[in-house]
């Protein structure tokens, strides 16, 4: 009986020393020791997007770029090309700060769902449970008067609706109510009006620009109605403001606070932030237009928004800036099933969750509709940047060009970054010969 015991020890031994041999294969930082012929990459390939890159500078199409590859943990790629700034020939390089727009979505989803790791909220409770104030009409008529008519939801709006962009808010006629409640004539803000204003942070428009929390806003979005019932529609961007104000709600904690101590430091994103002290402007990318061919700069607004006097607004729709690689472990994190740099930020099964179901309403007639989990683009079976991404593929970007994608059927990342308001779409043919590069490669040992 002993030795039987004995024997089914040593087995259960066995089998945990194989699993964390397993874990510790996992990589914890980035490997750039042994070249391209350690990564698996032909020299030449790199050449080429070197080439490529180069190009798109020479052809004034881009001011400034940098592009990241990851396979397996090892660097197949880090470069940067062009001038940070165009009129004082400063070169850029790859510890360039950019605005990331959008890819601070992505973040604040994480973020998010580290508190459902945590047993503080589920994905699919209804957002009233934390935030009585939220509405649960849908406006279905704006009066002459400025007065609207309503009508109750179908569906109670939930945490899942937030993360998918299909809660409602600031949807359709309940958008163009606060819209014109708050003299704003564009939806994001990106126009005349947020280029004359010096923001304390990066805001989105449709609302208050001098608002000095985040509570403040989505305090005045909770009192209009929603647009649609949640679920029934795809409405980018304000849900996320949504769920970081729910972010400070449940943790007691602002969101700046809570995302650099749950995701940002654990990580080693030392240099992503929303805020920085004065001397961090001449880190950022001058940001430039393409207009009839040629590069013009643009307004340095977001830029400078990061260094004002007043730090305390921080929403999670935009706003987080930094350079390439800060994010490229983020990334990796997620390629990872959740870790990075030695810290457990997710569990497996939550990025599962996260990034294989599509959320989205079933697709019209046409078929050829946007997947969505929550936080990223999804990939099933619908229309891709480059052929070569697979189905397991998930990814999403920022306004001025910061794109990113995790493939973990190919193991691998890619960045590729502009800071751009008008731009050609250089990123899906960078795309195509990363995956070019990599489409020979062994398989990792």
């Amino acid at each position: 009986m002993k030795r039987f015991i004995s024997t089914i020890a040593l087995a259960l031994l066995a089998v945990s020393c194989t699993t964390q041999q397993a874990v510790d294969t996992t990589p914890q930082t980035f490997d750039y020791s042994g070249g391209p012929q350690a990564a698996g990459v032909d020299p030449q390939q790199l050449t080429q997007m070197d080439t490529l890159l180069k190009a798109f500078v020479d052809d004034k199409k881009a001011a400034s770029l940098a592009a990241f590859i990851a396979k397996d943990g090892k660097v197949v790629y880090a470069n940067a090309f062009g001038w940070k700034d165009i009129e004082n020939q400063i070169p850029a390089s790859l510890n360039d700060y950019y605005v990331l727009f959008s890819q601070t979505k992505a973040i604040t989803t994480v973020a998010f769902m580290t508190l459902v790791e945590k047993g503080l909220v589920d994905i699919n409770d209804p957002v009233a449970k934390y935030f009585p104030e939220i509405s649960d009409q849908v406006l279905v008529k704006i009066n002459d008067d400025g007065s609207y008519e309503t009508r109750p939801v179908k569906t109670p709006m939930t945490f899942v609706h937030l993360m998918a962009h299909t809660s409602g808010l600031g949807a359709g006629l309940a958008g163009e109510a606060r819209r014109k409640k708050s003299g704003s004539g564009t939806p994001l803000g990106f126009g005349s009006q947020q280029q004359e204003i010096q923001p304390s942070g990066q805001h989105t428009g449709g609302g208050n620009y001098h608002a000095a929390y985040l509570e403040e806003e989505m305090l005045a979005l909770a009192k209009y109605p929603l647009g649609f019932d949640p679920g029934a529609q795809w409405n980018y961007h304000i849900s996320t403001n949504m769920l970081a104000y729910l972010i400070e709600r449940i943790s007691g904690q602002p969101l700046r606070d809570y995302v650099k101590q749950n995701v940002l430091q654990p990580l080693g994103m030392d240099d992503t932030d929303w805020f920085y002290e004065a001397d961090a402007f001449s880190r950022f990318v001058k940001p430039y237009s393409l207009v009839d061919g040629e590069l013009v700069a643009g307004s340095d607004v977001y830029s400078r928004g990061t260094v004002s006097a007043q730090q305390t607004y921080a929403e999670g729709a935009i706003g987080l800036n930094g350079p390439i690689e800060d994010y490229a472990k983020f990334c990796q994190m997620l390629l990872n099933k959740g870790t990075f740099n030695g810290h457990l930020i997710l569990k497996p099964e939550t990025v599962e969750l996260m990034t294989t179901i599509n959320r989205l309403p079933p697709a019209g007639p046409d078929g050829d509709q946007l997947q969505f989990g929550l936080g990223f683009e999804l990939y099933h079976d619908g229309k891709k940047p480059t052929p070569a991404v697979s189905n397991t593929a998930y990814a999403w970007g920022g306004m001025m060009g910061t794109d990113f994608i995790i493939d973990p059927e190919n193991n691998m990342i890619a960045l590729f970054y502009l800071n751009m308001y008008q731009r050609d779409p250089l990123y899906p043919t960078f795309l195509g010969k990363a995956y070019e590069i990599l489409k020979n490669q062994p398989e990792a040992p």
